[in-house]
């Protein structure tokens, strides 16, 4: 994507509703200086030009005398529309040969198929919205939880921004003192209070620790946390998995080695999505492919933010189980220990896995898999999470923060370390650059490609 075609005046159209869905209604968007005038042409009804913006309009698209649908045409003057042009949403029967053949028909009048994302792009490009305000917007569309739909919201009504904008303010007006500093180097003279400029930078820097620390949470809330189901073979592994999803999702049988490789699913447990990972039993074994299995299930426990590790009472003893922990503890990953089959103990064996302070279930029985979804919401401490707080979910806007802080901590060693005004200035507009790379005041073309592209056609 060139810079000619960042600052494409053409004017763009796509389907902006989900293809091939089963909704009745289709409505095809276009954008741009003459999105109108286009509509106009093949639109037989009020005259769209003369009409005010946020209005709607009942008429018929013609391709010359034949009649192709009866529509609704929404017209939003910019600059108060989504992308601050022009813009038009022409509300159609949800039929491909209407679709195709409208969309074909405002092309032939002038306009030209949107890419990916296109729509969005122009509103940045346009002022309507900063660079993560208008990632937000992709992660609103991906959001399928409560907790996720929340956290987009926020950042695509700019709280996160807003608060990288006032962080900025306060960074460049004394920069500027520093770089005014400089035309003055032969007088040796001070414009920017050392004392003063050391308090807003490590208050800046305990403002940026406190975002960095929340994307471990926020990555979560939007991504979902993968959880490994994993356990010998044959303890009810996949059956535990087949009640947390209340379906018939992964092969249950009482022949060992059943699960070969991996299966993923995930639920939404108070507002929380999780993704189960159910796994190939861990045992030795002299079947190749399941010795395969075996690894990648290693593999995904060390990848998990949780594991769930089941123990069948009926093939171990505790110092078996206790053994098992062990390893299992080795990878520092939160886990839950789960005494399955709980329906077959006696009291002498509950009383031996006591000790372990496990969570007793029925997979089978779907006994205890209440109390274990509340236990999932535990380990991951995600109850006390105030989603009005400002969180970070980008691993881009981490990873500019993180640049961020490093070059606030060479301010800070520099005025204790007295160094040179145009030292000092260099680091602090490193400290400025990278905040603009999140909100998109410092842009490039390979940046705005790589995020837009990830967008449907249509927004």
């Amino acid at each position: 994507m060139s810079t000619a075609s960042l600052i494409s005046q053409d004017t763009i159209v796509a389907l902006a509703t989900s293809p091939g869905a089963n909704g009745a209604i289709a409505v095809i968007r276009l954008s741009g200086a003459k999105a109108i005038a286009i509509t106009n042409a093949i639109f037989k009804g009020k005259d769209l030009s003369k009409q005010a913006s946020h209005t709607v309009h009942f008429g018929t698209i013609r391709d010359g005398e034949h009649i192709i649908d009866e529509v609704l045409v929404t017209l939003f003057v910019g600059p108060n529309s989504y992308t601050k042009e022009d813009v038009v949403e022409i509300s159609t029967h949800n039929s491909a040969y209407i679709i195709e053949r409208l969309i074909t028909l405002l092309i032939k009048k002038g306009a030209r198929a949107a890419r990916a994302g296109e729509f969005t792009l122009r509103a940045f490009l346009n002022g309507g919205m900063d660079l993560s305000q208008a990632e937000a917007v992709a992660d609103l569309i991906a959001s399928n939880s409560a907790a996720s739909h929340q956290v987009a919201m926020q950042q695509m009504r700019g709280v996160f921004s807003n608060q990288l904008k006032k962080l900025r303010e306060d960074l460049v007006h004394f920069a500027s003192l520093i770089e005014l500093e400089l035309d003055f180097a032969e007088e040796d003279v001070e414009f920017a209070n050392r004392d003063q400029l050391k308090a807003l930078i490590e208050q800046i820097h305990q403002v940026i620790s406190k975002l960095i620390r929340s994307f471990e949470q926020g990555n979560v809330l939007k991504n979902g946390v993968p959880v490994v189901i994993a356990g010998k073979p044959n303890v009810g592994k996949s059956t535990l998995l087949n009640a947390l999803l209340n379906e018939e999702r992964a092969i249950v049988s009482d022949i060992a080695g059943t699960t070969r490789d991996t299966i993923e699913d995930e639920i939404n447990i108070h507002g929380v999505t999780f993704r189960f990972i159910d796994t190939a039993g861990i045992r030795h074994t002299e079947d190749v492919v399941e010795a395969i299995g075996v690894e990648r299930t290693r593999e995904k426990m060390k990848q998990a933010r949780l594991i769930i590790y089941l123990f069948d009472p009926t093939q171990d003893e505790i110092t078996a189980v206790q053994e098992q922990i062990e390893e299992v503890q080795s990878l520092q990953i939160p886990f839950v220990t789960i005494i399955n089959k709980a329906d077959l103990l006696t009291e002498e064996q509950r009383a031996a896995y006591a000790v372990l302070n496990p969570l007793y279930i029925s997979a089978k029985q779907q006994t205890g898999i209440e109390e274990l979804k509340d236990e999932l919401l535990n380990q991951v401490n995600l109850s006390n999470i105030n989603t009005d707080d400002v969180m970070v979910t980008n691993i881009r806007h981490v990873e500019a923060l993180q640049l961020t802080q490093q070059s606030l901590e060479k301010v800070l060693y520099g005025i204790d370390n007295p160094i040179t005004s145009d030292f000092l200035a260099m680091d602090i507009r490193q400290a400025l650059h990278h905040l603009g790379e999140i909100t998109g005041t410092v842009t490039t073309d390979d940046l705005l490609e790589n995020i837009f592209s990830k967008f449907c056609i249509g927004k």
